[in-house]
């Protein structure tokens, strides 16, 4: 295959030392490339959803007993309770992947948000198995949550 002639003074000027003409060359490259993008790799319109980013913060050794709780019971009652559950992660930074669990979930709207969460809160199971849970002590310091909506260039399913 023929390397268009973009693409060949992107490896010349790289090859030669020349990394501002390659950077030009190359965001014209992709400049290019955007315009080409057929009409259904548009953006698509936003989910309408409302995302909640949460960063819970447990006391020291206390994350293994967050992921046991999350894992055998918070999910289930999580969807129980209308709230989706979207991805979870655990940080790599040295600082925080001792103590830290950090998720999104997703609502149909603020006003499902706020009702899901009170019921959530109010529910017995949920209470019983953060009391059980707690047995040994309190596991989380501290929640921080953020809601969000996706952008209109966001790159859904891919």
């Amino acid at each position: 295959m023929m390397a268009h002639p973009i693409h060949r003074s992107i490896l010349s000027q790289s090859r030669s030392g020349g990394w501002p003409a390659a950077c030009v060359a190359a965001a014209i490259c992709l400049a290019v490339a955007s315009t080409a993008l057929a009409a259904d790799d548009a953006p698509k319109p936003s989910s309408g959803k409302l995302y909640e980013l949460r960063t819970y913060t447990t006391l020291p050794g206390r994350l293994p007993a967050l992921h046991a709780r999350f894992k055998n019971h918070t999910l289930k009652l999580f969807e129980k309770h209308g709230i989706v559950n979207v991805m979870y992660w655990t940080p790599t930074d040295p600082k925080l992947k001792e103590n830290t669990l950090i998720y999104v979930v997703a609502h149909d709207n603020a006003e499902a948000a706020k009702r899901s969460w009170q019921a959530f809160g109010a529910d017995p199971d949920w209470k019983k198995v953060r009391d059980e849970s707690e047995q040994d002590g309190k596991i989380v310091e501290r929640v921080e949550s953020v809601y969000m909506t996706e952008t209109e260039f966001s790159p859904r399913g891919k």
